[in-house]
């Protein structure tokens, strides 16, 4: 049975995406199998990982609001052990739309059950807001994965995210979890990306992975190459980062089973 975790911050910018590419990119390195889930509509984790939106024919779209098998969607990538369901733009609009459908909560944990055997980790790139696709989200996942950036206002938004959390985990999902935050676009020479990790430290209280994820000329370029960053450098500090990540957060999930 795999592990179902969303990526998610309602704040833009913080490097949402970034950690979803590569965090599951380096762990399908390792070995473990990798199902990713693209819900933004902008489709950055779908481009990131060389996969032409306008080309795909079986989106998320069409599982979520057209009940297609997921398997009929699942897209394998070139890179080790890594499959994809791609985005589409019509999800744009797919907030609406579920909003009139029957157990419009439930629509992607229904979607997900046929498969989830099938992968050691399933990842979901949420969009960066708090409606019916985020919603889904949370209630199909067992935990959320945080990422903040180690710049000013890094905790904006963060209260009400945890009572999203909090309101799903009540009310639809009672075994949500949070995964772990993520700190990153750090910087070891500015007072204030060390100041931000303390306070993030303080907030989530022993739930902030050790590693940090640097600002990374090759990290920001991999993207625009359709690559994680793993198979544009293998050795920058960004490749090193998430490889560090991959396997604190692998080894935190052995220790816990």
């Amino acid at each position: 049975m795999s592990k179902v975790i969303a990526v998610f911050n309602q704040k833009g910018g913080v490097g949402k995406t970034t950690t979803n590419v590569n965090l599951s990119a380096s762990m399908g390195k390792m070995g473990k199998k990798i199902l990713v889930l693209d819900l933004d509509p902008q489709g950055n984790t779908t481009s990131g990982y060389g996969i032409d939106k306008s080309s795909v024919e079986n989106t998320i779209y069409e599982v979520m609001l057209d009940k297609l098998d997921i398997r009929n969607a699942i897209i394998k990538t070139e890179f080790d052990n890594i499959d994809i369901v791609a985005s589409a733009t019509e999800l744009s609009g797919a907030e609406i739309e579920l909003t009139t459908m029957e157990d419009r909560e439930f629509i992607l944990k229904t979607a997900l059950e046929s498969i989830r055997e099938e992968y050691d980790y399933i990842f979901i790139d949420c969009p960066p807001s708090l409606g019916m696709l985020t919603i889904n989200s949370l209630t199909a996942v067992d935990s959320v994965l945080i990422p903040i950036q180690c710049e000013y206002y890094a905790l904006e938004g963060v209260s009400q995210l945890m009572e999203t959390i909090k309101l799903v985990k009540s009310r639809l999902n009672p075994q949500l979890e949070i995964q772990g935050v993520v700190l990153s676009m750090f910087d070891g020479r500015a007072n204030l990306s060390i100041q931000v990790v303390e306070e993030v430290k303080r907030y989530f209280k022993g739930s902030v992975y050790t590693t940090l994820i640097p600002r990374n000329v090759r990290l920001a370029e991999a993207p625009s190459h359709g690559k994680p960053v793993i198979y544009y450098d293998s050795k920058c500090r960004g490749t090193e980062a998430y490889m560090d990540l991959a396997e604190e957060f692998i080894d935190l999930e052995e220790d816990i089973i």
